[in-house]
């Protein structure tokens, strides 16, 4: 289990390599996966129970992540890399045609640590519900989880999966909505506002955790603590975690301008600057 700074240094290192891949291959969604990186860092390198070096698709024994926001591989694949999944010099490989690391996770070539295809938003919280309970036939006590954009949540198919989980008492289930306030066409509030998520999700009754700030390291560490703890008392779970997007590089940080758009050669110099290199690039 890491520590904190040796959690830090690995969000820096994966950061690094989010806006070298997409500028790269000049496509991808930066923005999304910035933003995302201490929560992916947090589960992957110290909360989830998982063997990267014995990964079966059916997850016996193991926890169990699924993304259904499939479209920011780019922090899911250097998480995947950097924790053994696969080489970590296979991120030279992304989002080219053909190979194992495609824009949007795919099961067909068997990347270890992908369970299913995703990135048609909406459909992630169903599958994960679907594990959960295998997992409860199966007597395995591990836990499943699951990331989801806020602007995802305009999906009719989240809430019908998240009534099922509420009235079915699915209770090794911890989703988490990243709450950025923004889509690839503005803000949550000028596409289709939100309202009171904390009311909404209580109302589906699941047990809801808020993260203040879900870029801050300890936050996150102490948010997972808490939704471990109220898994098993019959309800399930879910993390509301505040974001920026693009967080950690200035120029693309609170803004949807980034959501699909790479940096260019410019722009990746002045990232990098901003973020050390701290484990050694691919």
């Amino acid at each position: 289990m890491a520590n904190i700074l040796e959690l830090q240094n690995t969000a820096t290192q994966v950061r690094r390599d989010i806006v070298r891949m997409t500028n790269a291959v000049n496509s991808g969604h930066p923005g999304g996966s910035l933003g995302c990186t201490e929560f992916m860092t947090a589960l992957f390198f110290n909360v989830m129970e998982h063997n990267p070096a014995h990964f079966t698709m059916d997850g016996k024994g193991s926890d169990m992540f699924f993304m259904s926001n499939g479209h920011i591989t780019p922090v899911l694949y250097s998480i995947m890399a950097r924790c053994g999944y696969f080489p970590v010099k296979e991120l030279n490989t992304f989002r080219v045609f053909g190979t194992r690391l495609q824009g949007h996770p795919s099961t067909e070539h068997g990347l270890p640590g992908i369970r299913m295809a995703s990135g048609s938003l909406g459909q992630g919280l169903s599958v994960a519900i679907g594990a959960a309970i295998a997992k409860k036939m199966d007597n395995d006590n591990k836990i499943v989880y699951t990331l989801h954009g806020d602007g995802e949540l305009e999906e009719g198919q989240i809430w019908e999966a998240a009534m099922y989980a509420g009235a079915k008492g699915v209770d090794n289930l911890i989703a988490t909505v990243d709450y950025n306030r923004q889509q690839i066409d503005g803000t949550t509030d000028e596409v289709l506002s939100l309202g009171d998520l904390k009311k909404k999700w209580e109302a589906f009754d699941w047990q809801v955790v808020e993260v203040e700030n879900g870029n801050d390291m300890q936050q996150m560490l102490d948010a997972f603590t808490t939704a471990k703890s109220l898994t098993g008392k019959g309800k399930p779970v879910v993390i509301l975690m505040k974001t920026e997007m693009g967080y950690g590089v200035d120029f693309m940080q609170g803004t949807n301008k980034y959501h699909g758009v790479a940096p260019s050669n410019d722009e990746l110099e002045r990232s990098l600057a901003q973020l050390k290199e701290t484990l050694g690039d691919y």
